[in-house]
Formats: C-alpha cells, sequence, structure tokens
C-alpha cells in the first residue's frame, strides 16, 4: 500500500489539476476547438508552404493564418454582415409601416374570396387572422432584431474569442506535431492507441467539415437558383442564408416554407408547387443521403450513427455540434474497440 501511495497522490493531484486548468479556460474551449479543427483541416497546405520556404515554421504559420482569413473568416463575416443588415432593414420597414404583414390578408380578400370563404367556414374570423398575421410578423422580426442587437452589444466578447482562436491557430499550425507527440509520451495508454484516438479525431472533424460544408453549400445553391427560377428578389442572398441554415437542425424549410406558403396565398399555384416539390423532395432529402454518405465514407461509421451523432450534436452544443457529435460517436468506437482489442 505504501508502496503504492506517492503513484496514487500523483493521480489525485494530476487529475485535479487538470480539472482546475480546463474550468479555467472553459470559456475559451470552443476558441480552442475550432482552432484545433482549422490546424486539422490546414495542416497540409501549411507543411506545403512551409517546405516551399525551406522550413520557416513562423513564417509558414502566418501565411496560413492569412489565407485562412481569406478563404474561410472573411466571406463568413461578409455574409453574416449582409444577413443582419437584411433583417434589420426588413424590421425597419414593419416598424414604419411600409411594409405591412396584413396586406397579405387584404390581397386574398380581394383577389381570392374563395380562400376567404375557405377559411371562414373553418370558424376562422378573418379580422383575427389579420390581427394574429401582423403581431406574429411583428414578434418575428422583433425577436431577430432584437438577437441581433444582443449580439452587437456582445460584440466585444465575440471579438476577444475570434482573436483567441487567431492566436492559438498559430501555434497550433507551428507546434501542433510537437504537442501531440508530447500528448502522447505523457499519456499512459500505449503509444499506438493514443495515435489510433488522435488519428480518429483528425479523420472525423476533417470529414465532418467537409462533409457539412458539401451539403449545405449544395442545399443553398439549390434554394438560391429555385428561387431564382421562380422571381423572388435577392436570389443570392436567400441562397446564402439557407447554406446557413442547412447547418442547424431549423434547416433551409425556414425560408423556402415561407416563401411558398406566400405564393400560395397569392394565387400563384404553380408556383408554390414548384418551391414545395423542390425544397421537400430535392433540398430536403439531401442532408438525408448526402451527409452520412460523405462524412460515413471517410469516418468509417455507419450511415445512421452520423446522422444520430450530428443531430445529437447539434442538439447538444448547437452549431459547433455538427462537428462535435461525430467525433464523440467516432471517439466512443474506437475506444470500444481498443478496449476489446486489450483485454480480448
Amino acid at each position: 500500500m505504501k508502496k503504492n501511495t506517492p503513484h496514487l497522490f500523483l493521480l489525485i493531484l494530476v487529475i485535479g489539476v487538470t480539472l482546475t486548468f480546463f474550468g479555467l479556460i472553459k470559456d475559451f474551449l470552443m476558441a480552442c476547438f475550432w482552432a484545433v479543427v482549422l490546424a486539422i483541416l490546414f495542416h497540409n497546405l501549411y507543411k506545403r508552404i512551409g517546405v516551399a520556404l525551406r522550413g520557416r515554421k513562423n513564417a509558414a504559420a502566418g501565411i496560413t493564418l492569412l489565407i485562412i482569413l481569406l478563404l474561410v473568416v472573411t466571406p463568413v463575416v461578409m455574409i453574416g454582415v449582409a444577413i443582419l443588415n437584411e433583417t434589420l432593414y426588413v424590421y425597419d420597414l414593419v416598424q414604419s409601416g411600409e411594409l405591412n404583414p396584413q396586406s397579405v390578408v387584404d390581397y386574398i380578400q380581394d383577389q381570392t374570396p374563395s380562400i376567404e370563404r375557405m377559411i371562414e367556414r373553418t370558424g376562422l374570423d378573418m379580422d383575427q387572422v389579420r390581427s394574429s398575421l401582423g403581431n406574429a410578423a411583428s414578434q418575428i422580426t422583433g425577436s431577430v432584431a432584437g438577437s441581433a442587437l444582443s449580439l452587437t452589444q456582445n460584440i466585444f466578447g465575440f471579438i476577444v474569442q475570434f482573436f483567441m482562436m487567431l492566436y492559438i491557430l498559430y501555434y497550433f499550425l507551428r507546434d501542433g506535431r510537437k504537442l501531440l507527440r508530447q500528448a502522447v509520451r505523457a499519456i499512459p495508454l500505449g503509444d499506438e492507441n493514443e495515435w489510433k484516438l488522435i488519428n480518429r479525431f483528425s479523420s472525423v472533424a476533417r470529414a465532418t467539415v467537409k462533409g457539412s460544408l458539401i451539403v449545405a453549400l449544395t442545399q443553398g445553391t439549390i434554394g438560391g437558383l429555385l428561387f431564382w427560377a421562380v422571381g423572388i428578389p435577392g436570389a443570392p442572398l436567400w441562397g446564402m442564408v439557407m447554406t446557413i441554415l442547412s447547418l442547424l437542425p431549423i434547416g433551409s424549410g425556414l425560408v423556402w416554407g415561407p416563401a411558398a406558403v406566400i405564393f400560395f396565398l397569392q394565387g400563384e399555384i404553380g408556383k408554390a408547387v414548384v418551391i414545395v416539390a423542390v425544397g421537400a423532395l430535392i433540398i430536403g432529402l439531401i442532408d438525408n443521403f448526402l451527409r452520412p454518405s460523405l462524412v460515413g465514407n471517410d469516418t468509417k461509421m455507419p450511415d445512421y450513427l452520423v446522422l444520430l451523432s450530428t443531430l445529437g450534436g447539434l442538439a447538444w452544443f448547437g452549431l459547433p455540434g455538427f462537428v462535435l457529435g461525430p467525433i464523440i460517436a467516432a471517439l466512443f468506437v474506437t475506444c470500444w474497440d481498443i478496449l476489446g482489442q486489450e483485454y480480448r
């Protein structure tokens, strides 16, 4: 017992200090996570630049970071600013009365009396429908604008997280392999098992980001072309919105669904049917068929496990969950595989 006491004390000390450390940096864990993911995605580019610069690691990491800013961060920020401006613009129109949601009901009364009679047969009062529609539209736009204003008020925290992520990413690009080797030497799991877990993490992170972005871009592109084909103004912007929403559990149906309803209420039945058909049968099903195929082939996980872990990750972690969910599932499978081999 006395012989094992120092080892037991050391183990307790390491666990306690580790938990304390993670508690210390818990507010920056997401910044660290995205820095790790981006370092994995752009590691090969960093290596090629390093070879071209004859092993100058600092310069290679700096140039890679600049490329990431130009190719990834700048487009995302531009899309976010465009969506924010459009949301605030629509909110101002509703508040000023230039955009009146009640005009949709007025149009129904003037142009499609059959729909009015159908609504009245259900026992609903048109004045009540008009009032409810106006209130709902004001609440929705107000909520979105309020979220945007809240985001603006918390912009300092976002900027700190963003630059922290870039700072950490620089060192992960430059010293990533060295840090991994140090971790492998320190963790008493066996080097082969540790490298298996690390490689599993890297492959799943790379495959998940690549697959999810391809699916989202495909859905957004089809949605933008669909809106352009039926004559909806601002089709490129709506395509970008659908691309972003495709990464979230709510999906792009939040955009094309209301568009189909508006066309139907305005008597444009053909356009409404086209939007519903393309949205439900093509855009909606792409995620179910394309994502498991793209992610599952590279991660060597069954399609159902990829889908379940992605949905669970989004529900648990929010947007980062589309990467974290499959990673956790892959590590779960790998850990049990290692356990089976060790205690066969």
